[in-house]
């Protein structure tokens, strides 16, 4: 067990690594919005609206930093703050029109990108690679390894 563990956690690291150069592209590409930020957003998108400290917690994040992407996201017009139904003087974070369109073609791009990465693999084999990963990562959420 010891030795998958070990060569399990070194291509994470190297996925890790990837995806931070993904993010970095994205922000770029984004005028400007820190590519984490995205991930708010997709969240936001998945689950409604929310506060800022639900959504830090969502997104496994300190509220400082969510704050801080969130600012992008508000001032690029992807999201913005609109008063809590159940508490008026509250305010939730919500995803606008323009944060629609980003994530759908967010979205769309990396299906393709994804799709491009296991066009020659086998039905079989695309079917295991996604059943074994949703089966990691709801263990590893479950677990939390180093908390």
């Amino acid at each position: 067990m010891v030795d998958h563990a070990e060569q399990l956690g070194t291509q994470l690291v190297r996925l890790q690594r990837i995806r931070e150069r993904k993010l970095a592209q994205l922000s770029v590409e984004s005028g400007g919005v820190d590519g984490a930020a995205f991930v708010c957003l997709f969240r936001l998108l998945r689950d409604g609206p929310m506060r800022s400290s639900e959504l830090a917690t969502m997104v496994n994040s300190d509220p400082s930093t969510v704050s801080r992407q969130v600012a992008q996201l508000v001032d690029h017009g992807h999201v913005e703050r609109v008063r809590d139904e159940t508490d008026g003087r509250a305010f939730v974070l919500a995803v606008t029109e323009s944060g629609r369109n980003v994530a759908d073609r967010m979205q769309r791009r990396r299906t393709a990108s994804l799709g491009r990465v296991i066009e020659d693999w086998s039905v079989d084999d695309r079917g295991a690679l996604v059943e074994l990963l949703e089966r990691f990562l709801t263990d590893y959420e479950r677990v939390r390894p180093g908390q």
